[in-house]
């Protein structure tokens, strides 16, 4: 691992990878978009109990409407049942009929919803009326309720008719009639009670169905008898072939669904129930407007608060993002700085170890490089090798050729010199002046003369012209020492062993190779 990811931090580490910026972007994104659609996925989910809330409540209103129009439908029947049984029973006698007027009047007045009791003979003309007075030439016999009874001679159930409007008083009525017969069971006539659209109306308008709601009675064909809000013109209108008679009724007496009125086109949340033992059905409906109306309103407001804390939780989120750009930005730099530093300490530790001429060791990682081998092969009992060189008449090649030639021959020597570098641990050092030297550790005197020669070889072989040299052409003198340290020695032996040799390669004609031995040492001292 680098010394940069050994310095740096796991977390800035982490901060710093070129996804980090990408994943934290979409994290906010993320966030924002996890918080919308959960507050629109709650949003839905109450829309949904709205509707289910609405559809409780209009099945609920359809079962109370159901049971008020079974109760009464019942009460005028069982009137009817009394006034059809007391006609076949005691005649249709002045008598008779006067005190059943009274009668009848008396059920009028004890039941609100009964609009007025009647009987017609077989040829439609009036017996008797709740009201007393019967109009002068009145006939009922075009009535829908008559010919149904009589031409339905088994039929001796109650039958409820369309809406129409009374004789009497002109007012809007649903008529409710039974069959009468003679002895022989021949069609007599007719016995009616009416009921009060008025009435139903006005018990509807009790409940609160909001503006656009309806309350509808009707018969199974799909006629309507009652509608809430009273409209004249839906009276006997039909709604046959609206979703609730054409394919609910069918199916179930009891249901919901939601459609769009065939009436006045509006949405609305429909109840329906069929009224057990009578031919009618109770319709409630709600208006899908009314019934989400405050939901629309709480949604539009909660709209807003999440947009708000969506919108801030994305500018915090985008200017942390922003903060971790800069971080890394300013993070990047710093560590730029710090290699940018670090590299310039490098060149000037390299500069300070190394010669600026001729990119060799200098003096100074010498003399550390030659402690540590020293060291190093006293531990281990190894030879240490130093081969000190020299440029022949190099003063003169200066003279002759000037400085800047003179620095361009130096080069070329350090490059042959270089070359003498065969392992890791040997070092080419650039002792000084026209100095060089060769630092090889565990090297034998034979390994050290033979790269020694090399080097002077290499030099030979690039022919520099030297016009003050007797050969006329650049050379070296070497200086070859071998030592193996023993307790007390120190390594300024090994350098004045390379010295003395290198003297002794000089006085014995440069251009040459010598190796420190007893002979040398007799010859310089």
């Amino acid at each position: 691992m680098s010394d940069e990811h050994r310095d740096t931090p796991h977390w800035r580490r982490w901060l710093l990878k070129p996804a980090v910026l990408p994943l934290a972007r979409a994290f906010v994104v993320l966030v924002c978009l996890s918080l919308v659609a959960t507050d629109a996925w709650l949003i839905w989910k109450a829309r949904g109990v709205q509707l289910r809330d609405a559809q409780i409540e209009t099945s609920n209103l359809a079962s109370a409407l159901a049971r008020q129009a079974a109760d009464s439908l019942k009460k005028a029947d069982t009137v009817l049942l009394d006034l059809v049984e007391r006609l076949q029973v005691d005649g249709t006698g002045p008598a008779q009929l006067q005190r059943l007027n009274g009668l009848m009047r008396q059920h009028v007045f004890g039941q609100a919803e009964l609009h007025g009791l009647f009987a017609y003979d077989r040829d439609g003309n009036w017996l008797v009326t709740s009201f007393g007075t019967i109009p002068e030439g009145a006939n009922n016999a075009d009535r829908e309720y008559f010919i149904f009874h009589r031409s339905h001679p088994d039929d001796h159930g109650p039958h409820i008719g369309p809406p129409i409007r009374s004789r009497t008083n002109n007012q809007w009525i649903i008529p409710v009639s039974r069959r009468l017969e003679d002895a022989q069971g021949n069609f007599a006539g007719v016995a009616l009670a009416t009921l009060s659209i008025g009435y139903f109306q006005q018990f509807y308008g009790t409940f609160d169905i909001r503006d656009k709601g309806t309350i509808n009675l009707a018969l199974n064909d799909g006629t309507v008898l009652v509608r809430k809000p009273f409209l004249e013109s839906t009276i006997g209108s039909s709604i046959a072939n609206g979703p609730v008679f054409k394919s609910l009724l069918p199916q179930s007496p009891v249901g919901s669904s939601m459609h769009v009125s065939i009436l006045d086109g509006v949405e609305r949340l429909f109840s329906y129930r069929q009224i057990q033992g009578y031919p009618l059905v109770v319709i409630a409906g709600l208006a899908k407007e009314d019934v989400l109306a405050d939901w629309r309103a709480d949604t539009a407001r909660q709209l807003v608060v999440i947009s708000l804390l969506a919108s801030l939780l994305g500018l915090l989120g985008f200017y942390l993002v922003r903060l971790i750009k800069q971080g890394q930005k300013a993070e990047a730099e710093l560590l730029a700085t710090r290699d940018a530093l670090r590299s310039f300490n490098q060149r000037l530790e390299k500069q300070a170890l190394e010669d600026e001429l001729t990119r060799l060791a200098n003096r100074r990682r010498f003399i550390r490089a030659l402690d540590d081998e020293f060291a190093r092969a006293s531990r281990y009992q190894r030879p240490l090798a130093l081969v000190l060189l020299d440029v022949d008449y190099f003063k003169q090649y200066n003279d002759i050729y000037g400085h800047s030639a003179g620095d361009a021959c130096l080069r070329a020597v350090a490059k042959a010199i270089r070359g003498g570098q065969k392992r890791p641990a040997d070092l080419a050092v650039r002792y000084g002046g026209e100095e060089f030297c060769l630092l090889l550790p565990e090297t034998d005197a034979a390994g050290a003369l033979q790269v020694a020669e090399q080097v002077r070889a290499a030099v030979e072989a690039q022919a520099i012209v030297h016009a003050g040299c007797p050969w006329l052409r650049l050379s070296l003198s070497a200086g070859v020492h071998v030592l193996t340290p023993q307790v007390g020695d120190g390594p300024e032996m090994l350098v004045k062993g390379a010295d003395k040799a290198l003297y002794a390669a000089k006085a014995a004609g440069r251009d040459r190779v010598m190796l420190f031995d007893q002979s040398v040492e007799q010859l310089i001292g």
